[in-house]
């Protein structure tokens, strides 16, 4: 069968506006995806709909739908996205009042089930990650617009692939790759150059978005519409690649990817081929994701100039404290970022940054900022802060927990009315994930000089944030680089690096056909990106971070 082009359009609710139109514009596609959910994206939606029951969608798209469908009817494009978020019924009814206003022909189907907020009790949303099997069924029948809730990310590209290329449900190995290909589109402009380690070798100031070219194996060519900004390459493609994920096993209700088994190859300017991915029977749970409010928090960032930085902040903690006394949860950061002999004030100037949060808003609210501003005159020399503090705002705990397939009642509602129930895999067709066994280390490279320098100069890095967890993944350059790093960079050495991680659980695994290592470290996020408790909530530059630190490199790889 042909060739599947699907393109994506949105990382996250808040990405390039523009980005639809311009990927319906720049050249062809079959389908075109939007992914505008995350778990913080899901908090901020529960507390839209708190305010007004008929919420709890992307707005954005509906507006860039306004623009665009049209065009996307005019090219036969049809679109999948996961803007319904918390009411993708709703957001149907918009898509098809919008339409109808517009004269433009167009069936839109939606996607539920997902919902599971009434099954626990004190959630602002519970939702579980639904596959791709319900977007299939409403293309299937005919959809031009499917939206959905709380889909997996790479469901918009494996519901699309399933229903175009004809897949069952125990097609592993091409539900796996479409999966790969899923993950490597979800994140927009990350796979075309975005937040990437080596940007410089690439014109990255307004990269394109990414597609990729699906065949009825599983395989894909992940590449970007001719004459678009940013670039694509084996490293870009790696670098998404390992972005948010844990083991060799990549889990998901529709199946299992090996990530161990990926193999990519450039295949020209700006196209990279995804070939050899594995799969396996989907876990017997689906994963849901609980967001609730978790009370009030507050920070205020004082400014330390000049001498004495250390016993300024400690005489700034100490008239502070009667204020702090009752308050649940307080934490002191000190960031030295002052220079000695410095020639600008604010490269003289260190930061104490105070976080406050308990679930009494006028404790982090007025009592703190009253006995904040209160030191102005009388607190230590140059007293000021970077912002007053406000009254104290909400903030999010995420969690998640797992539940059978069968407690989830997946439904395509098809542009006709019609409700098709998505059977769940049954249980002989499903496996738990095991930790894959710790493939052999290459061979080290022979003894020769070394020299003191940041890990970046020979290895990517990129990471990011699972609730309370973060992930590191870290690839090199050549293949003597890999030899070196595989046996460098051990899991003591990640905490000898990241002190933050010095007393956390770190797990290390090997993906050799990417010549990367991926690290887990469990809790350094606390309860969430939504908790914010710490300087980089999402852990966005942790690995930028990892890759500024020093070791001692060979010189034959510098």
């Amino acid at each position: 069968m042909s060739v599947l082009r699907v393109g994506n359009a949105s990382g996250f609710y808040g990405d390039r506006f523009d980005a639809m139109r311009e990927m319906l514009a720049d050249g062809p596609l079959d389908v075109l995806t939007g992914d505008y959910l995350a778990e913080l994206t899901m908090l901020i939606l529960g507390r839209d709909r708190l305010k007004n029951p008929d919420a709890g969608y992307a707005r954005t798209f509906l507006r860039q739908l306004e623009e665009c469908l049209g065009l996307a009817h005019e090219r036969g494009v049809k679109i999948v996205a996961n803007a319904g978020g918390l009411n993708p019924a709703g957001l149907a009814d918009a898509v098809r009042a919008l339409a109808e206003r517009l004269g433009i022909p167009v069936r839109v189907a939606h996607v539920e089930g997902d919902d599971r907020t009434a099954a626990h009790p004190g959630t602002l949303a519970a939702h579980a990650y639904l596959g791709g099997f319900g977007i299939a069924a409403c293309l299937r029948a005919g959809a031009d617009v499917v939206v959905t809730g709380r889909v997996t990310d790479a469901a918009l590209v494996t519901g699309p692939a399933a229903a175009h290329f004809g897949w069952g449900p125990t097609e592993y190995d091409r539900l796996a790759g479409a999966v790969v290909a899923g993950h490597l589109l979800e994140c927009g402009a990350q796979a075309t150059g975005g937040n990437y380690a080596f940007f410089q070798e690439g014109d990255v100031r307004r990269p394109g978005f990414p597609l990729a070219e699906l065949h009825a194996d599983g395989t894909s060519v992940v590449t970007k519409h001719d004459g678009t900004g940013g670039f694509v390459d084996v490293g870009t493609v790696t670098a998404q690649l390992l972005y948010e994920t844990g083991g060799a096993r990549y889990a998901g209700p529709d199946v299992t990817a090996r990530l161990d088994t990926v193999r990519l190859s450039q295949d020209g300017p700006d196209r990279v081929r995804v070939e050899g991915v594995r799969g396996e029977a989907p876990p017997p749970t689906l994963k849901v994701g609980l967001n609730r409010l978790g009370g009030f928090r507050n920070e205020v960032a004082f400014v330390l100039t000049g001498l004495d930085v250390e016993a300024k902040a400690d005489l700034v903690r100490t008239q502070m404290e009667p204020a702090l006394g009752r308050i649940t949860d307080v934490r002191w950061d000190l960031a030295r970022t002052d220079r000695p002999d410095a020639p600008t004030e604010e490269t003289a100037s260190a930061l104490l940054r105070l976080v406050v949060r308990d679930t009494d808003q006028q404790a982090v609210g007025r009592a703190l900022s009253g006995a904040a501003i209160e030191l102005a005159l009388a607190g230590y020399p140059g007293f000021h802060v970077l912002a007053p503090p406000g009254k104290g705002a909400p903030y999010g705990v995420f969690e998640d927990v797992y539940v059978p397939h069968g407690a989830v009642d997946h439904v395509a509602v098809l542009h006709d009315g019609r409700r098709v129930s998505v059977s769940p895999p049954p249980d002989q067709d499903t496996a738990v994930p095991a930790p894959v066994p710790e493939p052999p280390l290459p061979q080290p490279l022979p003894p020769g000089p070394v020299r003191r320098a940041p890990l970046g100069l020979v290895a990517g890095a990129r990471s990011g944030d699972k609730g309370g967890d973060a992930n590191v993944g870290v690839w090199a350059r050549t293949d003597d680089a890999w030899r070196w790093l595989a046996h460098a960079l051990t899991a003591d050495r990640f905490r000898e690096l990241i002190p933050e991680a010095r007393d956390l659980p770190v797990t290390r695994h090997q993906l050799p056909n990417l010549r990367a290592l991926n690290f887990v470290v469990e809790g350094i996020l606390g309860e969430g990106v939504a908790a914010q408790a710490r300087f980089d909530p999402q852990a966005k530059a942790l690995g930028e971070w990892l890759r500024a630190r020093h070791l001692d490199i060979p010189e034959a790889l510098l």
